[in-house]
């Protein structure tokens, strides 16, 4: 991991590199944000409430506007994983695939828990934030398959008939490896959906939208994004459903102007590679990301993991000041996120001079411990 010479890192990359990891994060946040009001509602009931145009603003949902879910509680430890897996390597400890389920493990303990346990002195700042303690509607596959000390592998997955989209909507962070080959990437990214979604669709689901994002944070075109994980796909067992849904996200591009029935069409039965289908689709035509996002999540699918998807492209594409700022003005726990964004572009960029050889930061060390 950081495998990027630090020579790379000049401070214009760093920034690009941070606008991207932010608006990655914030993105996926908003998306998750702006949909999961409308979850398990049909076309015809979002018109009813929200007007012919559907929901074209935050509303409110679970008490408040802006109030992200489950999906957005992942990704936020799927980031704290990632860095604490660099962290740990120093120590010669190198299997990230453990330390995301260590990571995922501390987001199982916030939906059982009433509030951070100061006990546990190797949490880390991420598992001590309240606001993370709220139950958002978590899938019962990320709960049964972070129940146990038990991890999840691709040879013994965990729920291994597990079709939806939620492994993919937790993985828009290992696209922010943009040090490692596209096909690691994919790798990890596979290895860890399998720890609650152990059916090759949504696995490789997950794998593929990594992919995606990998090239967004590298600077490639989104179409040549897509290619660069059809291609990875191609020599993965039980693919082929996979790489049609993707196939015909491109294809669904040259229709004509986008409706939500051809949103509701590339969603399929709302799982995981229709859902990657319509990101694709939605970060394609959306004239821009308020666009691309209403697009995302206003049909009778899975609309909070799709505007999750979706919000987590158009960000790594566009970067953070893309994003619509009264969105971002009512997200909720925005300034965790900016905060754990930061300190990933940091340990991606600077982490030598945070842990190494020459000496350690002991603010860093409290704040990703190794253990």
């Amino acid at each position: 991991m950081g495998a990027t010479a630090g020579a790379v890192w000049g401070r214009s990359e760093q920034q690009d590199f941070r606008s991207r990891v932010r608006g990655t994060l914030l993105g996926a946040a908003v998306g998750d944000a702006l949909g999961a009001p409308l979850d398990g509602l049909t076309l015809e009931e979002i018109r009813e409430t929200h007007g012919a145009s559907g929901l074209t603003d935050l509303t409110f949902g679970h008490g408040r506007r802006g109030a992200v879910t489950h999906l957005t509680q992942l990704t936020l430890f799927t980031l704290d994983g990632l860095i604490r897996a660099q962290v740990r390597r120093d120590t010669g400890a190198w299997h990230p695939p453990t330390d995301l389920h260590r990571a995922y493990r501390r987001w199982a303990a916030t939906q059982s828990d009433w509030g951070p346990d100061e006990r546990r002195k190797d949490d880390g700042w991420l598992a001590r934030e309240e606001w993370l303690y709220a139950r958002r509607d978590p899938a019962r596959a990320c709960l049964t398959g972070l129940g146990d000390e038990t991890m999840g592998t691709l040879d013994a997955p965990k729920n291994p008939g597990e079709l939806g989209a939620e492994a993919a909507a937790r993985s828009a962070p290992f696209g922010l490896l943009v040090g490692w080959e596209p096909q690691l990437v994919m790798q990890l990214a596979v290895e860890c959906a399998a720890q609650t979604h152990g059916h090759p669709l949504a696995y490789l689901s997950a794998g593929a939208y990594a992919v995606v994002v990998h090239a967004l944070a590298r600077g490639e075109s989104l179409d040549a994004a897509v290619q660069r994980a059809l291609a990875l796909l191609a020599a993965r067992p039980g693919q082929q459903p996979v790489t049609d849904a993707l196939q015909h996200a491109l294809g669904a591009v040259r229709q004509g102007m986008p409706t939500p029935y051809r949103v509701e069409e590339l969603a399929g039965e709302g799982t995981a590679e229709g859902v990657l289908a319509v990101a694709v689709y939605c970060a394609l035509v959306g004239e821009d990301i308020r666009q691309g996002l209403g697009l995302a999540v206003n049909h009778g699918g899975p609309s909070g993991a799709a505007g999750a998807l979706t919000g987590g492209l158009l960000g790594a594409l566009h970067g953070e000041t893309a994003l619509p700022p009264a969105w971002l003005a009512e997200l909720e726990g925005r300034p965790s996120m900016l905060v754990l964004a930061d300190d990933f572009a940091m340990e991606m960029t600077q982490g030598p001079a945070l842990h190494g050889p020459a000496g350690s930061s002991p603010g860093w060390l409290a704040r990703y411990p190794r253990a």
